[in-house]
């Protein structure tokens, strides 16, 4: 088990790679800790865990500090250190610069970078009091290149990335290693609210997916799990400040 021994928490874990990346890293022996705005959908990941490492879930909102205080200081209260944080929560919605509303706008960046921003302030002081520890954005191949019609999802990814690779500078000291994914197309309802959810969404996804992508399909929300776990995990200790794309070859067009 490539985690064993290990506490880790991650936002947005009640569904989508979130989801799927806390029920792998429990399988992998770590305990782990999900934090997300809807207590059922946290506690259904719960019940589906049957991992060794079990799951907790920690309701709370990313963009909020004062849970992002509270939900840290539980989680090392409860298992008495953190090694992994796994800052997945975000939120994608349309629009121009000219079409965007300042809530939109607001939202995404509170949520998509605050949200980064916050977790990270109160758990890096935590990893680095044991020794260090490993913390994994969730950027986006968006990014990296851009969309129509998405001006502050791009924004907000883009500066993930950034964030990331500050953080890496200032904390590798401390041994606590920071690097971002950036996933593509994935199976998750993002993709689909973002198309205002017709019928025939995943068909028509699927249809994207295999004109764009050079894999020629979307991804499984845990093949991006594997991806998290191999930063997460002592198989990436020399790995900081690094994006790892998880696009199917999107980019390398």
């Amino acid at each position: 088990m490539r985690l064993e021994g290990k506490a880790a928490l991650i936002t947005g874990g009640g569904e989508g790679i979130g989801r799927a990346t806390a029920l792998l890293f429990a399988k992998e022996g770590a305990k782990v800790g999900i934090m997300g705005r809807t207590k059922a959908k946290l506690d259904q990941v719960v019940k589906e865990s049957g991992g060794p490492g079990g799951i907790t879930a920690f309701e709370g909102d990313v963009s909020s500090e004062a849970d992002a205080k509270r939900v840290v200081e539980d989680f090392y209260k409860k298992y008495g250190r953190i090694d992994i944080l796994f800052n997945n929560a975000g939120i994608l919605e349309g629009g121009t610069v000219v079409t965007t509303e300042m809530d939109v706008w607001d939202r995404t960046i509170d949520i998509n970078v605050k949200g980064v921003f916050l977790m990270s302030k109160f758990a890096v002081p935590l990893m680095a009091k044991h020794g260090g520890g490993s913390i994994i954005n969730n950027s986006s191949v968006l990014g990296i290149v851009g969309m129509e019609n998405c001006v502050a999802y791009t924004a907000s990814k883009g500066a993930v990335r950034q964030i990331t690779r500050s953080m890496a500078l200032d904390h590798a000291k401390e041994n606590i290693r920071v690097n971002s994914i950036c996933p593509g197309y994935i199976k998750t309802k993002m993709d689909v609210e973002f198309m205002g959810n017709p019928p025939d969404a995943e068909e028509q996804l699927d249809k994207i997916a295999a004109g764009m992508i050079p894999l020629v399909r979307r991804a499984e929300p845990v093949e991006v799990g594997h991806a998290v776990l191999y930063l997460a995990s002592d198989d990436s200790k020399y790995v900081t400040g690094s994006d790892l794309v998880i696009d199917g070859g999107w980019t390398t067009l």
